[in-house]
């Protein structure tokens, strides 16, 4: 069927000297791949650089209940970024985040909700000047509101603990390992109370930084059982 779709690349993979096959995800269709032959010379509709993770595109594309890969007819920039791909503080975050949607997104169907929250969030970085090292925790802890297991956050009191698994603050400690005490807990609070706009205010070091993303990636692999390992987290751990 052909159809046009606003499409997030994810990850694109070089099949062949001209062919490449390229996951998205996509404001329609949810994630789809495509097969693209990409020609040499530069006067073909299909250019590589539309193809870099996280490009934000404009689709023509013909998508068919029984394939696996799915063909693009014409494409375009739906959003030329400015800054992100030539500022290596931002790629390196685009990376990152390139990497996790591949494991969060996996399957996901139409969600219409969730893909303008991934383009404005996008843009969102491209536009900033500053201020955005706190970013990659606030795009994915915002992010399991879309996914369907946000924490519920009412019962929190000082000294309780958060239950990874249940999603929510417990006076009494569970009985099994996946659980956060003391500051690990009170942190859960404070980066969802976090947006984009205020992220800025909560100063943290570091090592703070990479602790709270080391938690919330182990939240989503308990809530996303496929979800896999990032190579992509050890270049931010440095940023």
């Amino acid at each position: 069927m052909l159809t046009k779709t606003k499409a997030i690349v994810l990850r694109t993979v070089k099949y062949g000297d001209r062919r490449l096959i390229i996951d998205t995800f996509t404001r329609d269709s949810g994630t789809v791949s495509f097969a693209a032959t990409v020609p040499k010379t530069a006067r073909g509709r299909l250019k590589r650089q539309y193809f870099q993770p996280l490009t934000l595109l404009d689709l023509e594309c013909d998508i068919r209940p029984s394939a696996t890969l799915h063909r693009i007819r014409d494409v375009r920039l739906a959003w030329p970024y400015t800054t992100l791909p030539f500022d290596p503080g931002k790629l390196s975050v685009a990376l990152f985040l390139a990497e996790f949607l591949v494991g969060a997104l996996r399957g996901e169907q139409r969600n219409e909700a969730l893909f303008d929250y991934i383009c404005d969030s996008l843009m969102w970085l491209d536009s900033c000047e500053a201020h955005f090292a706190n970013f990659h925790i606030v795009f994915m802890a915002r992010l399991t509101r879309f996914l369907g297991f946000y924490p519920n956050l009412d019962g929190y009191r000082p000294g309780c603990c958060f239950d990874l698994r249940a999603a929510c603050f417990s006076p009494l400690t569970p009985l099994h390992r996946d659980v956060l005490h003391g500051r690990d807990a009170e942190a859960v609070g404070t980066v969802m109370r976090m947006d984009f706009a205020t992220m800025r205010l909560f100063r943290m070091s570091r090592a703070e930084r990479n602790r709270l993303a080391d938690i919330i990636l182990s939240y989503y692999r308990l809530h996303l059982p496929s979800f896999p390992e990032l190579r992509s987290l050890d270049v931010l751990r440095a940023l």
